[in-house]
């Protein structure tokens, strides 16, 4: 069975791309969520082998919600996707125990790369 990933991304269509390199890949995408405050409650009830987190999202942005379920399981494994020119935010995601980020528009063989070294 391929590794379980939550997709969090406020863009529909980024999620689609996504889902469709992991699931190319033998991932298994269980669930998506398109603010912060759905991915920390999709993650509780879904409990994914790891998580993309976009950084910039409406209600609650992808910080703030690496940090609500880092809090509640510190050993989750989240990769944050920021567009271009987001660094100081990226170093703020890392900080906050981000285990990776990929850059937006999406390279599948780095999507791929950060997600396997995460899962080890």
């Amino acid at each position: 069975m391929g590794k379980r990933i939550l997709v969090v991304d406020d863009a529909a269509f980024m999620r689609m791309m996504i889902k469709d390199i992991l699931s190319k890949n033998g991932f298994e995408v269980v669930g998506e969520a398109a603010d912060g405050a759905q991915a920390v409650e999709k993650y509780r009830e879904l409990k994914p082998d790891l998580v993309t987190m976009d950084i910039t999202m409406p209600e609650k942005d992808g910080i703030s919600a690496l940090k609500d379920i880092k809090a509640e399981d510190p050993n989750a494994k989240i990769i944050m996707c920021s567009a271009m020119g987001q660094q100081a935010m990226v170093i703020d995601a890392i900080q906050a125990g981000a285990k990776d980020f990929i850059v937006k528009p999406f390279q599948a063989d780095r999507v791929i790369e950060a997600i396997s070294k995460t899962l080890g």
